[in-house]
């Protein structure tokens, strides 16, 4: 340990956590030994599973207990399904996961207005208070969001040229 502080002693704060005395886990790991011994309690009674749950491939059974106001529903419960096919490591599993709650905003709001409720996003969002506190963000944002909308409706709407010869 002596010759590794000296090869990286030039770097600030290395080693600062090697000295096992300097370590304010220490004394409480090695207490009871209980690393060795797994789980110490008794896991909870098993909440009923009468939904579908989604869970990680990476555990064998759900969780005790879990949320089950929002099953998954939709084109974004299955963008859900199909994150949930892939490690938690993985893009495949976080960037299916991101779109799938951008989809289900959108799948609220139509369903909102199936319903017969005409959603205020102007206040869902935040907006008044962004326009009471913070104008010159909000019309920034506006801004960039009408210039994006408007290169995006451009680019789809454009027509193929015509080669002339």
């Amino acid at each position: 340990m002596e010759d590794l502080a000296k090869n990286f002693a030039h770097i600030k704060g290395w080693g600062i956590d090697a000295d096992p005395k300097n370590d304010p886990t220490y004394p409480m790991r090695h207490r009871e030994k209980e690393e060795e011994k797994g789980y110490t309690w008794e896991r909870p009674a098993q909440q009923p599973v009468n939904i579908e749950v989604l869970h990680s491939n990476e555990r064998p059974n759900v969780s005790a207990v879990f949320g089950t106001s929002a099953p998954p529903t939709g084109l974004s419960g299955q963008l859900r399904r199909y994150a949930f096919k892939y490690s938690e490591s993985s893009f495949g599993h976080w960037i299916p996961l991101l779109l799938a709650d951008r989809v289900n905003v959108v799948e609220g709001i139509i369903d909102d207005i199936r319903q017969g409720h005409v959603p205020n996003i102007f206040a869902e969002k935040g907006w008044g208070g962004d326009w009471k506190y913070d104008r010159k963000g909000l019309v920034q944002k506006v801004l960039i969001g009408a210039a994006i909308t408007t290169v995006v409706f451009a680019l789809l709407n454009r027509k193929p040229e015509l080669k002339r010869g």
